[in-house]
């Protein structure tokens, strides 16, 4: 065995330790970190526990002194220590398993000589025998021991100085654990230190605990007794406010008793006035009826009239053009002018008419505009009485008539009856005012306004009426006023309300939120009104807070300020619960639906009662769609009553009618059409007639009753013409109807009312008889409504009530039964007798056959219905086997009567049969870590339902829906899922069974194999969370292979089916997902060992697809060269303008097309990339507009034997495939919440080259296109990168955008990327950050950073150059620095020197350095800028004044002021004497010693120069490792070399080359060492090669190192003498 560490010297032990300095390492250990403490300590510290206050702030002042290079140090000697401690138990164990292999050593040497001494008896005894082959053999396994037992003795000498070497190495171990025991001891101590510190302030924080929960639960028991007095105080204010209840109740019904009377009597009067008002309407419609037929015959007339105009104008330009044609003319291009001239006058005319008509509404608006000027005076002013002179109402009215009619005379003006002034008399202008605007000028005149609000109880808003009085004892329960604390808040509050500040209540620790008043009611609302009426309605505001607080009105909507006043006096300062009334007085000018709210503003804040305003609308119904009469014999007649109910506040026309009737409601039609020979007077004319006609049949349907018949009266005179109401009703039919219509079939329903209308049932015919009707309505916005009556007739005392017994639908072989009711009209008992047909006698029975019925009365008899198979041969003509459909007549015969009863049962009879298909499953391979889903279909042949049910199933058997149970509809074929998942390895065979509700049975035969693959997956199913568009959501499972053995009684065995088992041994797979797919798996391909499990990661990432984009793209580029193509078409048909009108069509019919070609959009699709600006465009604008997508992915998985790594390059593994994995995902992508509106769209923020040092910033804008707020979070850029997001937020808003600013500061010349991630709680954007820094394009000619200047004189200088190239695009700044005159320098000084630690760790860069002062490398130029593209020279000087062989330095090439972009090793050696030798292993270390610098001029130097025979001999020791294989190849010598130089000076010398010589050349060879050459001469600037080569002698001893030595002599300006030491030695080759 091999040792690992003979020894540790106290040097190495150094190096380790001090190896350590070069981590990272924090200055604050683990252990050292203080907790802070919690704010409740802290508090109860400062409170009352002044003494552990002390201790605590002793115990900082002591671990503030503690400076942070003691906290290094410790953790330094902390770490050795645990170092120590190691390395002690590896060594001691390894000098116990030493100390083993020495006593096994020595038994087998012990077993050895026992052996050897039993060999030589047996061979004395052979020898004695005579016996020589066996005394031979015998010999040979002597020897054989003789060489195991030396090897033996080796061995144990090899363990024994190793053992011995480790016991040294443990003795120093032990040494400086010794040294370190006080540390240990100290550090022991501080940990007790900082236990016992923990346990005091557990101990503290466990008092202060106790202290908190005993103020908690004094706290609690407060709470509970002020809860209780509360109670007890609102029970006692309870009580009080039932008992004032029950007086004002008892005051209120006092009231409501006489209210009652009075009601009842207007309801009397208002019954006589409804009375009243129909019969005026019903002479209306009488009046009407009249006028409709004069219009008709006026109608008439017209069209007449209008015929022999168009025949006379078509004689008349027949006449024209013969005689045009008799002068030689062109009679067409005449009619073309002639009809282009009355073209241009009907415009001209028509122009004239719009003016007027223009006018008119000007004239109507500033009549509109007085009126209301009028109605605000006559508010303010009291109206007064009525003149008989011209207002200016009166004179605008002339003004207009005169202008229409043409006249100068002013016509004679009269009044009314009614104290105000009218128009002039009517004329066709004041014909077309709308009957809306004149109601409103007659109420907009009218002296008074009539309120229609009124008390619920009268006398509750008299002045009369004496408010409630407290009583004595309640005003003594407070003083006059409040108390003082209730003024001060009264005045503050009043302060407050004043200047309009609203502050928050906060009462007892509680702030009030929420409403601060409460309105009774909760919504002001105005029902059912009528322009021009006033309408008042109280409103109560209840104090909902917790104390006083205070009331003002703000106002009303802007739309609701001409039609709303609010009177509201503010009540000042109210208690919480006290309220206060509001009089909302509304008065409606427009017949419109109006909404909005009362604003009211509190102390607390302001609120709002809602206001509604809502027209009269009808609202009608009928109470029953359908009206049964029952059976009556023919000739009776019976009614029954349908009620119309109008639940609006609207009322309208109504009519009765049969459903085939048709019938038009007064709905203003066109007349006739003009015909296009009209000349344009005939139009205007005809205009007038339409428009008087329309108008004036809005005044008839807007009219009073009272109005009717002074506008019959006016239309007698004017003879003016009203559209007629047709009635067009279809041809009577010959056969009189059994159901019909009482005498009222039409009238006016009132608003809140209904009517009754009877329908008279007279049957005529037996047999059932069915009647539609609808219900028609004069406003169009009630829908027409519709209603039937039915009813039977019969002919006989005796009947059956159901003609037809239906049984419904009935299965064969099944019992039906259902009971038969006869009724008798006969007032004496019958004798009856039921009899089934014969064909269906041995399916149907009628129990009892025989029976009585008594007179007026019924009989029941009971029906049974049991169809066997045989029905559809026995029926006959009754069954139809085609639907299956039986109806078998039944026949009653009564005692005394010819004419039997008769009736039919019929029924649907169907079968029971449920077919399954197929009836054979196979499910073929499957394995146990699966499920195999497939179909099967069950039909129901029956016509009825049926209840079925898989019974019996085995347990690797599932079948959803329901489990197998359910119900099958009729002729319903229902699919159900077939689920078998195998628990072991085997074939199945087994059977499904299904069971009918009537105990039928229906069964499937079904096979499979069950498959137990080697490997096994972690999770078959994986459901991503919802991910965004682009986004990542990564899941992970776990590939294991669990086959260890093959004994099958401890596991069940990976098969296929009864095959063989697989064996045991590493198993591969592969995920195979399908392409295209947004879904990454890796690793795809593996080997799993036995026993071990494979980590799997999924990925999904939802991506719009490349077409989807690209197709979106084709149509955004499309569109952009439409557009393109048809601004140029529009400059070139400005330019090629011209007014011809057939030039401009040929012009657009010639256009070339615009529709792309597919050759042209191949194209376009070519040029488009992902990179492009339609591509990403489009790519946003989709993401916009996605709405999401669900994807359920199923991912195989083929397992092979074997592994993948033995497999061939092309060979592949042989996957089964029934041991096929599969790996369900279900993949939802949802539309992102936040998505980029700049940048079109794309998320690579590339902020390009920028130079290093400086900064670029960038914004990007993204919007929030969720339904709600989002709070945003950002991911951390890196700290030491140079991304800086400036402005990030917190909150974005739903549908706002927000823009942030990103910055780029390359602190090096490198390309950089970074993912800034925008975090919110639905889905993650992230954004790309690349840039590039520019600074480091820049090369050096130098290679490998290290210039050595070679070996010069003492005092004299060398120079040399190289070159900086500029590569880059940037115009660069330079520094070169020195590293011996950096500001460091004087520390690192001030530290240990380095030639007290070992070669390995000498970090030191600056070397040697001339005792004079100055730097011993310089280089020029120190600064300057490097234009792009060029080089810069640099000359680099070395001038050293003593001789040293370690002079170096390190030269920094600073670019831009602050990087360090290069460093340049210098390197130098100084000779006193021209020659030198390199080469060997170093003797000293590259630092000069702290001796006295000898004095540097010549006389000194030659003084202290020794003498020839007293020559230093200087060293140089050469080891040379001669490498030992096994193998028998030729083994090569061992080399090494030495360098014997001359310097090249340009002081004057003698000698102008350097001769050397080894001695004892030829005792060299003897020993094995080749030298060449042993002598020769260098000349100046040149060096010259000994190469020194080394083969062991046959007589040299591995295992001791052979050591020689010989002088080589250097003779030039001077004479040197070295000492080679060759130190030569074996090593064994690995």
């Amino acid at each position: 065995m091999e040792e690992p560490t003979a020894q540790f010297s106290d040097e190495e032990l150094m190096d380790n330790f001090l190896a350590m300095d070069d981590e990272r390492i924090q200055l604050e250990a683990p252990e050292f970190e203080v907790e802070p403490l919690p704010v409740g300590f802290e508090d109860a510290t400062a409170l009352g526990c002044s003494c552990l206050a002390k201790e605590e702030e002793g115990n900082t002042a002591k671990m503030k002194k503690t400076t942070i290079k003691d906290k290094v140090e410790a953790f330094h000697l902390r770490k050795s220590l645990n170092l120590l401690d190691k390395l002690h138990e590896e060594k001691d164990l390894f000098i116990q398993k030493t100390r083993g292999e020495l006593r096994v050593c020595r038994q087998r040497m012990d077993l050895l000589n026992k052996q050897q001494e039993s060999l030589a008896a047996e061979i004395s005894a052979e020898r004695d025998a005579n016996n020589m082959a066996a005394m031979s053999r015998l010999q040979a396994a002597s020897r054989r021991l003789h060489t195991e037992l030396e090897n033996e003795k080796d061995l144990q000498s090899k363990i024994t100085a190793m053992l011995k070497d480790s016991e040294n190495a443990m003795w120093h171990i032990e040494i400086q654990k010794g040294q370190f025991e006080d540390f240990r001891k100290r550090n022991e101590e501080e940990a007790e230190a900082r236990q016992r510190s923990l346990e005091i302030h557990a101990a503290q924080q466990l008092q202060k605990e106790k202290e908190t929960l005993e103020r908690v639960e004094r706290n609690r028991l407060l709470r509970a007794r002020k809860s209780l007095h509360v109670q007890k105080e609102l029970g006692q204010k309870h009580q009080k406010l039932v008992e004032d209840a029950q007086r004002n109740h008892r005051i209120a019904v006092k009231f409501l008793k006489a209210s009652l009377g009075r009601i009842r009597e207007r309801e009397q009067e208002e019954e006589m006035e409804s009375r009243k008002h129909m019969k005026r309407r019903m002479d209306a419609v009488l009046a009407l009826k009249n006028s409709i037929t004069a219009s008709r015959e006026t109608l008439k007339k017209f069209q007449a009239w209008g015929q022999s105009r168009a025949e006379l104008a078509k004689q008349k330009a027949l006449t024209e053009k013969e005689v045009i044609l008799a002068q030689g003319g062109d009679a067409f291009k005449h009619l073309v002018h002639q009809r282009r001239h009355q073209e241009l006058e009907a415009q001209k005319r028509a122009f004239e008419e719009e003016q007027k008509l223009r006018k008119q509404e000007i004239v109507s608006r500033i009549l509109k505009e007085e009126a209301e000027e009028e109605n605000r005076k006559k508010k303010q002013h009291p109206p007064s009485k009525a003149t008989d002179g011209w207002t200016l109402r009166d004179k605008t009215w002339k003004y207009i008539s005169d202008f229409c009619e043409g006249k100068t005379a002013m016509p004679a003006s009269h009044l009314l009856e009614n104290e105000i002034a009218l128009h002039p008399k009517p004329t066709c202008l004041l014909k077309a005012i709308s009957s809306e605007s004149m109601q409103m000028d007659l109420g907009s005149i009218s002296t008074e306004e009539e309120v229609l609000a009124e008390p619920d109880i009268p006398g509750l808003w008299s002045k009369e009426y004496k408010t409630h009085q407290v009583s004595k004892k309640d005003m003594e329960q407070k003083p006059v006023g409040g108390t003082k604390m209730d003024k001060d808040i009264l005045a503050r509050t009043m302060e407050q309300l004043r200047s309009g500040v609203v502050h928050k209540q906060v009462v007892s620790g509680r702030e009030f939120k929420g409403r601060p008043f409460n309105s009774k009611p909760e919504v002001i609302h105005f029902k059912d009104f009528d322009i021009g009426k006033v309408y008042k309605k109280k409103i109560t505001l209840i104090n909902a807070t917790y104390t006083i607080n205070y009331c003002k009105l703000v106002g009303v909507e802007e739309g609701l300020k001409d039609f709303i006043h609010i009177d509201f006096d503010p009540p000042g300062p109210m208690s919480a619960g006290m309220s206060c009334e509001v009089l909302v007085t509304f008065k409606p000018m427009i017949n419109k639906d109006l909404e909005g709210n009362v604003s009211f503003l509190a102390q607390t804040g302001s609120f709002s009662v809602p206001l509604k305003c809502s027209t009269k609308k009808c609202s009608l119904s009928l109470d029953k769609e359908l009206i049964e009469f029952g059976s009556y014999v023919v000739g009776e007649t019976t009614s029954r009553t349908i009620t119309l109910t109008n639940v609006g506040g609207l009322g309208t026309r109504f009519k009765f009618l049969l459903d085939s009737e048709f019938f038009e409601m007064e709905e203003p039609q066109p007349i006739m059409k003009i015909s296009s020979l009209y000349t344009c007077e005939d139009k205007s004319l005809y205009e007038k007639i339409i428009t008087s006609l329309s108008e004036q049949q809005l005044d008839i349907n807007e009219s009073s009753p009272v109005d009717i018949p002074s506008r019959k009266e006016s239309e007698k005179d004017e003879t003016e013409i009203v559209p007629a109401a047709s009635v067009i009703t279809m041809a009577p039919s010959e056969e009189q109807a059994e159901i019909t219509l009482g005498e009222v079939t039409e009238g006016e329903i009132g608003p809140f009312s209904s009517v009754k209308i009877p329908i008279i049932f007279t049957p005529v015919i037996p047999g059932e008889v069915q009647t539609k009707f609808k219900v028609m309505f004069k406003n169009s916005q009630c829908p027409t409504l519709y209603f039937r009556a039915t009813g039977i007739a019969v002919d006989v005392p005796v009947w059956v009530p159901r003609a037809t017994v239906d049984l419904k639908i009935c299965m064969y072989d099944r019992l039906y039964q259902d009971s038969i009711i006869v009724h008798t009209r006969s007032k004496a008992a019958l004798r009856l007798k039921f009899e089934v047909c014969k064909e269906l006698r041995g399916h149907i029975e009628l129990v009892p056959e025989t029976g009585y019925i008594q007179a007026q009365s019924s009989y029941s008899v009971q029906l049974k219905f049991l169809p066997r198979h045989s029905l559809p041969e026995d029926a006959g003509k009754y069954f139809d086997e085609n639907s299956r459909v039986l109806e078998a007549p039944m026949t009653i015969w009564v005692a005394d009567q010819n004419k039997p009863v008769g009736f039919t049962v019929q029924a649907v009879v169907t079968t029971s049969d449920l077919e399954i298909s197929p009836l054979e499953i196979n499910f073929g391979y499957c394995t146990i870590y699966e499920a195999i889903r497939t179909e099967i279909s069950l039909s129901n042949l029956s016509l009825l339902p049926q209840e079925f049910g898989f019974v019996g199933l085995p347990k690797y058997v599932d079948i959803q829906p329901n489990d197998g149970f359910g119900t099958i509809l009729p002729l319903e074929t229902l699919q159900l899922d077939v689920i078998f998942q195998p628990i072991k390895a085997k074939e199945y065979r087994f059977e499904l069974i299904c069971k009918s509700e009537i105990n039928r049975c229906f069964k499937v035969s079904c096979q499979a194999v069950g498959v137990h693959p080697p490997l096994e997956l972690s999770h078959y199913q994986i459901k991503f969370s919802a991910t965004a568009l682009c986004g990542t959501t990564v899941s992970r499972l776990y590939v294991i292979n669990s086959h260890l053995s093959m004994n099958k009684l401890t596991h069940s065995l990976p098969r296929i089916g009864s095959e063989e088992a697989t064996p045991v041994g590493p198993t591969s797979f592969e995920f195979l997902p399908p392409p295209n797919s947004p879904i990454t798996i890796s690793p795809s391909v593996g080997t799993v060992l036995p026993g071990k499990k494979c980590l799997v990661q999924v990925v999904f990432q939802p991506v719009l697809p490349h077409e989807v984009i690209l197709k979106e793209a084709m149509q955004i580029l499309n569109k952009e060269k439409e557009n393109k193509l048809f601004q140029k078409e529009t400059v070139q048909r400005k330019e090629t303008w011209k007014p011809s009108m057939p030039v401009v069509r040929v012009h657009n019919r010639d256009r070339p097309t615009r529709a792309s070609t597919p050759h042209t959009q191949e194209l376009h699709r070519q040029e488009l990339s992902v990179s492009s600006n339609e591509y990403q465009a489009a790519q946003a604008n989709l993401a916009r507009s996605f709405q999401g997508k669900f994807d359920r992915i199923v991912v195989p998985c083929v397992v092979a034997s074997g592994d993948i790594k033995d497999r061939k390059e092309l060979e592949p593994l042989s996957f089964s495939p029934h041991n096929t994995l599969y790996l369900e995902l279900w993949c939802p992508a949802v539309a992102p919440s936040i998505v980029l509106t700049s940048n079109k769209g794309n998320s690579v923020l590339n902020f390009g080259d920028i130079a290093v040092g400086h900064r670029s910033i960038k914004k990007i804008t993204f919007q929030n296109i969720s339904p709600e707020d989002l709070a945003l979070e950002f991911s951390v850029l890196s700290p030491s990168g140079p991304f800086v997001l400036i402005n990030p937020s917190k909150k974005l808003c739903s549908g706002e955008s927000q823009t942030l600013a990103l910055s780029f500061s390359p602190r090096e010349s490198t390309q950089v990327q970074e993912i800034l991630d925008i975090i919110t709680k639905r889905d993650t954007l992230s954004l790309t950050l690349t840039g590039t820094g520019v600074a480091s394009m820049i090369t050096c000619s130098i290679e490998g950073n290290i210039l050595n200047m070679g070996y010069v004189l003492a005092r004299e200088s060398v120079s040399t150059t190289f070159k900086l190239q500029n590569e880059s695009s940037l115009l660069i700044k330079f520094w070169m620095q020195l590293e011996s005159l950096s500001r460091k320098r004087d520390e690192t000084r001030q530290q240990l020197p380095k030639f007290l630690t070992s070669r390995e760790q000498r970090t030191e860069i600056v070397g040697t350095q001339n005792h004079n002062g100055q730097s011993v490398f310089s280089v020029a130029p120190v600064e300057g800028l490097m234009y792009p593209g060029k080089a810069q020279e640099f000359t680099v000087t070395f001038s050293p004044d003593h001789e040293s062989l370690y002079f170096s330095d390190l030269l920094h090439v600073v670019l831009f002021e602050k990087k360090v972009f290069h460093q340049i090793l210098l390197k130098g050696a100084a000779r006193e004497h021209m020659m030198f030798v390199e080469g060997g292993d170093p003797l000293d270390v590259p630092v000069e010693s702290l001796t006295v610098i000898p004095a540097l001029d010549t006389e000194h130097r030659e003084a202290r120069s020794p003498s020839p025979e007293a020559e230093e001999i200087k060293p140089i020791l050469v080891t040379l490792n001669y490498v030992q294989f096994d193998t028998d190849t030729p083994i090569p010598p061992a080399t090494r070399e030495l360098q014997v130089g001359c310097i090249r000076t340009t002081q004057p010398s003698p000698r102008k080359t350097v001769e050397f010589s080894l001695d004892g050349v030829a005792w060299l060879q003897h020993k094995g060492f080749s030298i060449e050459p042993s002598r020769a001469s260098v000349e100046r600037g040149q060096t010259k090669t000994i190469s020194i080569s080394w083969v062991p002698p046959a007589d040299f001893d591995p295992d001791h190192p052979l050591m020689v030595s010989t002088l080589l002599q250097l003779r030039g300006d001077g004479k040197e003498t070295y000492k080679v030491i060759f130190v030569a030695q074996v090593v064994a080759g690995i």
